[in-house]
């Protein structure tokens, strides 16, 4: 979730570095005044005797609500709920309502299985634009299998620049379109922390035409043939062979281990695919940590490439930054702005508290990417953005936070609200 805003970078940098260092002092004086008592009544006392605190906890404090038997660490029915509704601008211009809420489990004993969760997270604006999207990541007992689903629907048109670096802003067109997904994954373990297995994956896109410009040839302007037929659709139908190493205990909000996962994507006629392409899909995360373990202090490091194998894959099925799986990355960089038929990223973030509580946190960021060029498969030089954000506690069973952060790129002033971390 983004908003667009005025380019005014160093203005909104400083407001954003500043903002945690000037909530501090009033966060450490309403503590000194907090007697022990009242402090037990919205704190929960963990494993490491570090008071932890949450907006939850805060609430129940607040409005007098009985908090019940706290579950011990084995017990795994327990579900962690986080929610955020905020207004926000859209691509294409307006305002929507969206709501995310994030469900985070163990269907295992802690120990020895990782923490699961399913996101929901639904929008809609007043002029007809309109999102749903359900997202899944289930780990079962052992870790044995991992189990992962991403459906969407949207109505909502993007900005489209072309390929490779693009056309200036002053020039870029306003592409309408409607998006079905359908993925599926099932995997297997079949080592120490490998995995391997199938998936299904399904790509439509429909009505789609470049909005308020009858002069304008989608196919002449983006200089692509395949998926840019106006009012047409592309369909992509195909399934994936999926390796994933994975050693992070909770992916909301990794604090240390690393991720691996590579899926090669076959997509044949037969299947119900316009034309036959493939494509590769490589991502590595790595997570090193500081301090205590109860500390939030981390250095994480991502890294992915994207390439299709063919040359008649569909136009919105390239390769474009912001699309990867989760949708999280180039932050600063407006989603589109860059593709290509190969995308290589690369961003670093660093991640700490400001608060020994965990309610209050911080992180800085940079990131920067490069696509093919057009007519080659050559890249460009890379496309850089850096920003920093505000993090709070919202579910501490989870770590779930709430995440506001702040970009800026060439081209581009993006501030953003998420449930959890980027990656």
């Amino acid at each position: 979730m983004y908003s667009r805003s005025p380019k005014k970078p160093f203005t909104y940098i400083k407001q954003i570095l500043l903002l945690p260092f000037l909530l501090l002092p009033c966060w450490v004086a309403g503590q000194q005044k907090e007697t022990d008592l009242q402090k037990r009544r919205y704190y929960e006392e963990e494993e490491d005797s570090v008071l932890k605190r949450d907006i939850i906890g805060i609430l129940k404090h607040t409005f007098h609500i009985k908090r019940g038997n706290v579950p011990k660490k084995s017990d795994n029915g327990k579900i962690y709920y986080s929610l955020i509704p905020v207004p926000t601008n859209i691509p294409g211009g307006g305002t929507a309502l969206i709501t995310s809420t994030n469900a985070a489990f163990y269907l295992g004993p802690r120990r020895s299985t990782f923490l699961s969760n399913v996101s929901f997270s639904p929008s809609f604006s007043f002029s007809g634009r309109f999102s749903f999207s359900f997202h899944s990541n289930l780990w079962l007992e052992g870790n044995q299998h991992n189990i992962t689903g991403d459906m969407r629907f949207i109505v909502n048109p993007q900005y489209t620049w072309g390929l490779g670096k693009g056309v200036p802003d002053n020039e870029k067109q306003l592409l309408d379109n409607n998006y079905v997904r359908f993925y599926q994954t099932f995997m297997r373990k079949i080592g120490p922390r490998l995995l391997a297995g199938l998936g299904y994956h399904l790509d439509w896109h429909y009505s789609i035409e470049l909005k308020n410009n009858d002069s304008m040839y989608l196919p002449t302007f983006v200089k692509y043939r395949y998926g840019t037929e106006p009012g047409s659709h592309s369909l992509s139908s195909g399934i994936s062979l999926n390796l994933l190493k994975d050693s992070r205990q909770n992916s909301i909000n990794p604090q240390s281990g690393y991720y691996a996962n590579a899926v090669l994507r076959l997509n044949p006629r037969f299947l119900g695919s316009d034309d036959y392409w493939s494509s590769l899909y490589v991502d590595y995360r790595k997570y090193f940590h500081f301090g205590p373990s109860w500390q939030q202090h981390v250095l994480a490091l991502w890294g992915y490439y994207w390439t299709v194998l063919g040359n008649k894959t569909p136009y919105l099925d390239l390769p474009s930054i912001g699309w990867e799986p989760n949708n999280r990355s180039g932050r600063g960089i407006e989603q589109n702005r860059y593709r290509g038929k190969g995308l290589f990223n690369l961003e670093a973030e660093y991640r700490r508290d400001i608060t020994a509580d965990g309610l209050l946190g911080f992180t800085v960021f940079v990131n920067m990417n490069t696509v093919t060029q057009p007519d080659k498969y050559r890249f460009t030089g890379f496309h850089p953005a850096a920003g920093a954000g505000l993090r709070i506690k919202f579910n501490k069973r989870s770590n779930t936070n709430i995440a506001l952060d702040f970009g800026i790129s060439r081209h581009d002033r993006i501030f953003y609200i998420n449930l959890g971390e980027a990656f």
